[in-house]
């Protein structure tokens, strides 16, 4: 049907037959199982597609609808000419639909016992998104199926936007990854990920990409008249020169549609979820690069109460060591997550002598390691001073 030597007609009317029956299945089972033939709920076909259909029967009771499931399937299997039979495979409860080949649901295959969640069509899997969109739509789903608390997902949702704006998120989860497939003068328009590439090799950096290769990339903070193409960066050199994120194409690029499709059929004002008083917060003061750095200085405040001066002032003095301890706990914190990092790059490399030569941008640890190692060097040196 497909292929070299496609017979359109033919492909045609497979589909045309199968939307035919989906239509003729719909027809026998609403006209039969209905209030007025003695069921306790009107049966309706919800969904259909290609060679399936999903029925709501309005009924809470999963064994009544397991029996009626089976049933129904015999029933329509008996109208259609063999070997076509309509077989009974799974029940979704709670069911989630959100418009044509896109659902999620909570999967039962007995009565008893709930088995997974199932997903078609939604972004858990997508590769071109970040995996913070993976995570948030995975955990909504899972508190909006499995826990049935429509309530906590959305507070999740709210918390996320707010350590979004507070540069709480770890950068491994805000990497986008598109494949070269072509020469850059071959695009239609220019292309964050292929500007990228091509950045790194003016910098040259032994990272950057080839054709074929993917590209990983974060969106920077660069000014609203900025073209997206040239706020693509490099995740390291992000994390080096200590970059401030794009927070507004991370929620309105990659978060705003997925989270939209999810929770428009049951929330009435999903705006709310990314707009409020929890995204009024203050954004993490990055570093100033260029020549405006000349003109500014870094104040020592003190370590109790913030204010400017000595690193502990004669206010916090008497409370010495408990500040002492608070720095001294996260200084060694900070310095068992690099060991354990360390440790877990020595493993996947295969030896717990040599340094590590990893440089996967596609591993979390990679970027955790690198930005443990970044946050422990401040840290260490207030100490040195707070002890002196």
């Amino acid at each position: 049907m497909v292929g070299k030597l496609p017979c359109i007609e033919i492909s045609q009317s497979v589909t045309a037959f199968g939307r035919e029956m989906i239509a003729f299945t719909k027809k026998i089972i609403e006209e039969t199982y209905n209030k007025d033939k003695g069921f306790s709920h009107d049966t309706k076909v919800i969904y259909g597609d290609t060679d399936s259909v999903m029925l709501n029967f309005n009924e809470p009771d999963l064994e009544k609808v397991f029996k009626m499931a089976k049933e129904i399937s015999e029933f329509v299997t008996q109208r259609f000419i063999k070997p076509v039979a309509l077989e009974f495979e799974k029940v979704y409860y709670p069911y989630l639909l959100i418009n044509k080949k896109r659902y999620a649901g909570l999967i039962y295959n007995n009565p008893n016992t709930a088995n997974k969640i199932d997903t078609k069509g939604i972004e858990t899997v997508r590769r071109d998104n970040c995996n913070l969109v993976k995570n948030v739509i995975e955990t909504c789903l899972n508190k909006i199926l499995f826990e049935k608390n429509v309530e906590g997902a959305k507070l999740y949702v709210k918390n996320i936007v707010r350590d979004l704006y507070q540069g709480k998120i770890d950068l491994s989860l805000l990497v986008i990854s598109k494949a070269i497939t072509k020469a850059g003068d071959k695009y239609a328009s220019k292309q964050a990920h292929v500007e990228l590439a091509e950045k790194m090799k003016k910098r040259g950096d032994e990272n950057a990409a080839n054709l074929g290769n993917r590209v990983g990339y974060i969106m920077v903070q660069k000014g609203k008249k900025v073209a997206g193409y040239d706020k693509a960066e490099d995740p390291v050199y992000v994390l080096e020169h200590n970059l401030p994120i794009d927070t507004e194409y991370y929620i309105e690029q990659q978060l705003a549609k997925p989270l939209h499709r999810l929770f428009e059929p049951i929330v009435e004002n999903v705006s709310e979820l990314l707009k409020g008083e929890h995204t009024r917060v203050v954004s993490n003061i990055v570093k100033v690069e260029g020549p405006m750095n000349a003109f500014l200085q870094t104040k020592t405040t003190c370590l109790g109460c913030r204010s400017p001066g000595k690193i502990l002032c004669k206010n916090c003095q008497p409370d010495l060591y408990k500040h002492l301890n608070k720095l001294q706990t996260e200084v060694e914190n900070k310095k068992e997550l690099f060991n354990n990092c360390w440790t877990e790059c020595q493993r996947c490399q295969g030896s717990i002598q040599d340094d590590i030569l990893c440089a996967n941008r596609d591993c979390p640890i990679f970027y955790m390691r690198t930005r443990v190692k970044k946050e422990l060097m401040p840290l260490s040196e207030k100490l040195k001073n707070y002890v002196r």
